[in-house]
């Protein structure tokens, strides 16, 4: 006979960056951010902002099946003041996977935001609550308490792979991962983003008509005539 497996798996210690670390990421573009890890990092372009334009804290992820919500529901009360409650739902679009109350409570908990795959409910109330929330979407239709699940553990949600303690950054272009072992590298290259673009925009509100003062053109000797 097969076991039952764990109605939930839960990760005991997660490793997060310190307060310096996090407010360095304040205020910075998602553009920017992704320019500075090779212009990639963002989750799936569909996961946008429902409530909120700006998002930064610490992930800790939830694994939930689809329509599916005993897992976050631990999640919440594990929360710490910093976290960004990640949650994957493989993208289920049939039911929300949480509401204006579960969202109440990790607010009042110091939760910094919430990203999911999958959709919301509870719209107008979920953006009185002034919490940053990121989804796909929303639906009145409500979730199960079952599981199984897990929380803290790695998860792949909008397509990237998000460990707990890996940076969370959202703006209204949508949401990005900063892994927790890249952030000193991603910093150091942040520096050299933020001068390009400085330099770039100032060539443009000066009047440049010139594309090499934002981007290198093609090299003559790549270029055939015909």
């Amino acid at each position: 006979m097969i076991e039952e497996p764990p109605l939930l798996t839960v990760a005991r210690n997660i490793e997060r960056p310190s307060a310096a670390e996090i407010e360095a990421f304040r205020g910075v573009p998602l553009s920017f951010l992704c320019d500075a890890m090779g212009g990639d990092g963002a989750l799936d372009w569909r996961i946008k902002p429902i409530s909120g334009t700006s998002l930064l804290g610490v992930a800790l992820t939830c694994q939930c099946g689809p329509a599916d919500v005993l897992p976050l529901t631990t999640a919440v009360a594990m929360c710490q003041p910093g976290d960004v409650l990640v949650v994957a739902t493989g993208g289920h679009a049939g039911t929300a996977v949480v509401g204006d109350l579960l969202l109440g409570v990790a607010k009042n908990r110091g939760a910094a935001g919430f990203v999911t795959d999958g959709l919301i409910r509870d719209r107008a109330d979920v953006e009185a609550l002034l919490l940053p929330v990121y989804a796909m979407g929303v639906t009145p239709n409500s979730p199960h308490l079952k599981g199984p699940g897990s929380i803290g553990l790695p998860i792949v949600c909008g397509g990237r792979t998000i460990a707990s303690g890996d940076l969370i950054l959202g703006d209204r272009d949508g949401v990005a991962v900063v892994p927790r072992d890249g952030v000193a590298e991603t910093l150091n290259n942040l520096e050299r983003v933020r001068a390009a673009e400085a330099k770039a925009s100032a060539a443009v509100r000066a009047g440049s008509r010139n594309v090499e003062d934002i981007v290198p053109l093609t090299p003559k000797e790549r270029i055939r005539w015909v």
